[in-house]
């Protein structure tokens, strides 16, 4: 499984857009600083994910995130799962308490390209790209129904985040029997 988090705000994100020829598009511009955070936790083999909107980057929204998705039916009791992860300073932080069952392994640093949940959020960051929203409540509306294409479609994720080299090292990882 594989973790990340993305910052989402009222600031526009723009992207090239299709307009007819001589015309210029309209570009509508929201210069508010306000952010959420979405945490998200992907495991490419199978496409599920788990996210959860949070108010910042830190230890303290790190650690509840890692409790929650220790709860949730991304992880079976009595399990360890290997969660790959940045370099992130909210990561190393040594405060985090890690629940049982969950397993740190660093990517190596400033290797974003490594992390298969960034896909989720440059998709997430597409989708949303040129549209203005009036608060954070109108943003997460939108954050949830740009993942939901993702709940309903499992194999949209396989696709995006399973990658041969992943599929390589887990299938290299030895069995442990109990």
């Amino acid at each position: 499984m594989c973790i990340d988090e993305g910052r989402f705000g009222l600031k526009t994100w723009f992207r090239r857009r299709w307009c007819s020829r001589g015309k210029r598009p309209p570009w509508m511009v929201e210069e508010t600083y306000e952010w959420l955070w979405l945490y998200a936790a992907v495991e490419p083999e199978t496409g599920s994910c788990f996210v959860l909107l949070l108010p910042s980057v830190d230890g303290e929204c790190f650690e509840i995130f890692l409790t929650e998705l220790s709860k949730s039916a991304l992880v079976e009791p009595d399990a360890r799962v290997g969660v790959v992860l940045d370099n992130a300073p909210s990561h190393r932080s040594g405060q985090v308490r890690w629940p049982d069952g969950l397993v740190p392994m660093a990517l190596p640093a400033y290797s974003p390209e490594l992390n298969p949940a960034e896909q989720v959020f440059r998709q997430l960051r597409a989708w949303l790209s040129n549209r203005v929203f009036e608060s954070l409540d109108t943003l997460s509306d939108a954050l949830g129904a740009g993942l939901r294409q993702f709940w309903d479609k499992p194999d949209l994720l396989v696709r995006l985040t399973y990658y041969p080299w992943w599929r390589d090292a887990v299938n290299s990882i030895p069995s442990q029997s109990p």
